[in-house]
């Protein structure tokens, strides 16, 4: 594994602290405490079959050992994420936080060999399955950290060490008592300027029109983001409305329904007036993988919501 002496479905991440520094890019937020609300819930960590060889096979190269503070998703605070003692070489480095099984991941390393990529999840099988894919495509330029996301962005990585920071399909948590449970808060934008290289890409996905909006919000109010896409994609043209229009989010929840179960509550859908005159909208990202998830999300007739943030 690469350890911490190298140093000088839904995805998964964590909660984010609610402090805020007065410069994020030098000034790291505290680590989350324990005993907050986390944003993901942990599933089983036994690894089966390909994937439990995969990790055998692969773990001693392409995983991040960290040191740890309490749980096997903490980071010790004065651990420092080394790029280029982990690659080997200096390039341009993409974080997605919650990578589920990789697929976004490692479709965009194999497209870009140039640029060096960190997957950051806390499920451990969601992991093994990225190294599968990492052995399978003969990439090397991916590396796979098993972590809580707001210690990695909190003191994990150098500030200003990133390009981009990709956030896809985090976990909704659509009921309103959950809301507080969601990753992308006010609190994130500074964790996400902290890390991020003046002009680097903060880019974001969503099937969830709450979310969307709540993440459109976050990035507008923070003064180191302007959204590259601001005013774009409103009225007709955006896909708040076309949501709004269909009323699939009051029929579904905005989420998968099972077969055999009911619909998921739609108490957290959103509601609007049938125009989003505000917009912001991004196209959809061509570097984003149409994974299994985003394509069941389609057929559900579930609408898509991209952001991109640049760093000022």
């Amino acid at each position: 594994m690469i350890t911490a002496n190298s140093t000088p479905d839904r995805s998964s991440a964590g909660s984010l602290p609610e402090d805020t520094a007065a410069d994020p890019a030098t000034v790291p937020p505290a680590p989350p405490r324990r005993g907050q609300p986390v944003s993901f819930v942990r599933r089983g960590s036994r690894l089966q079959g390909r994937r439990r060889q995969a990790w055998e096979q692969y773990a001693g190269r392409f995983v991040v050992d960290v040191p740890r503070r309490d749980s096997d998703t903490s980071v010790a605070p004065d651990y420092v994420f080394d790029p280029e003692a982990a690659f080997g070489r200096q390039a341009p480095l993409v974080v997605e936080i919650g990578s589920g099984l990789g697929e976004a991941v490692c479709h965009a390393a194999l497209e870009h060999p140039d640029w060096d990529f960190l997957a950051v999840e806390v499920y451990r099988p969601g992991l093994a399955q990225t190294l599968l894919r990492i052995g399978q495509q003969g990439l090397s330029n991916v590396r796979v950290v098993q972590a809580n996301a707001p210690e990695v962005l909190a003191t994990m990585l150098a500030p200003g060490s990133v390009a981009e920071l990709w956030v896809f399909f985090p976990d909704p948590w659509h009921k309103t008592r959950h809301i507080k449970r969601r990753l992308v808060q006010a609190g994130f934008a500074a964790a996400a300027a902290r890390v991020l290289q003046p002009g680097g890409r903060w880019r974001l996905a969503t099937d969830w029109s709450s979310y969307a909006i709540q993440m459109r919000e976050v990035g507008q109010a923070s003064p180191e983001f302007v959204n590259v896409h601001e005013g774009e994609r409103a009225g007709a043209d955006s896909p708040l409305t076309r949501v709004w229009e269909s009323g699939v989010e009051q029929l579904v929840g905005g989420a998968p329904v099972r077969e055999g179960r009911a619909p998921v509550s739609t108490g957290n859908a959103s509601e609007g007036e049938g125009v989003d005159t505000v917009g912001g909208w991004a196209p959809r990202f061509e570097g984003r993988a149409l994974t299994s998830f985003e394509q069941k999300a389609r057929r559900a007739g579930r609408g898509i919501f991209d952001l991109t943030f640049r760093r000022r």
